[in-house]
């Protein structure tokens, strides 16, 4: 099995030439980030074959029928796979079921596996709710990002490990951002006060690395996904961000291609 590392777009300046090249030019096998839009399609799609990069999708979906739309789009990309938003943490059980129900046959007929992101406001908020639905659907996979766990359970979820034990033997896709009690993201996972956060992550990462999903792809893929200012700590007064975006993933892309070379 290879590790494929995945850029992040998100809150990267400059054009889309100069974002894809510069995920080109340090190793990135590939990137993530939301659909193109419609105006900037071709331009997209030219530069990813020059370039020679693969492509995870994002799509932000509050119900079935959006769901179906952004898949059917997204098919056009050739995607490696598919990262989803998915429903409402406010969503009644009933209506989580039939969204899943129907996501699951989307996925099937478009022939493209998805991972169903944990993340804040969506129905996999917290490990319980994500193992629920887990246990309700044996295929569902997820992208694991387990900084949203951290935040909204506000802990390192020491006392929730039968769940993230089902969480990560689903994880078909991993999200590498690094949370805390406090927050989705450390202001940087090489300052040493985090070092223990960091270590936790890492061996999470490390089992869902091993589980019978990943392991049976041909590639193994990881996007280290810290966010822009606003979401990374800023600054009070002048919102000048605590750390550089492009170097904080880089940092982890380089530490994870060490870790698993």
């Amino acid at each position: 099995m290879k590790l494929h590392l995945f850029h992040a777009l998100w809150g990267m300046t400059g054009s889309l030439r100069e974002q894809l090249n510069r995920a080109k030019d340090h190793g990135y096998e590939g990137i993530e980030a939301p659909l193109p839009s419609v105006e900037q399609e071709n331009e997209f799609k030219e530069l990813m074959e020059e370039l020679g990069l693969a492509y995870i999708p994002q799509i932000f979906t509050a119900n079935e029928e959006s769901f179906a739309e952004q898949v059917e789009r997204a098919k056009q990309f050739s995607p490696v796979i598919i990262n989803s938003h998915s429903g409402k943490d406010y969503m009644s059980e009933d209506v989580q079921y039939r969204f899943f129900e129907h996501a699951l046959r989307v996925e099937k007929a478009s022939g493209i596996q998805v991972g169903h992101e944990t993340h804040r406001g969506r129905i996999m908020f917290t490990p319980r709710a994500t193992a629920g639905v887990l246990r309700q659907f044996p295929d569902l996979k997820v992208t694991a990002d387990f900084s949203h766990f951290t935040c909204v359970c506000e802990s390192m979820l020491a006392d929730q490990g039968e769940d993230l034990a089902l969480i990560m033997s689903r994880a078909l896709h991993i999200h590498g951002r690094v949370g805390f009690e406090e927050g989705p993201q450390v202001p940087h996972p090489a300052a040493p006060e985090f070092a223990g956060h960091l270590q936790q992550f890492e061996a999470w990462w490390n089992e869902m690395f091993r589980n019978s999903i990943i392991t049976a792809q041909p590639v193994a893929t990881f996007t280290p996904e810290f966010g822009p200012p606003g979401y990374m700590p800023t600054l009070p007064f002048t919102r000048q961000p605590v750390a550089d975006l492009f170097q904080v993933n880089h940092w982890i892309a380089e530490r994870i291609r060490r870790t698993y070379a």
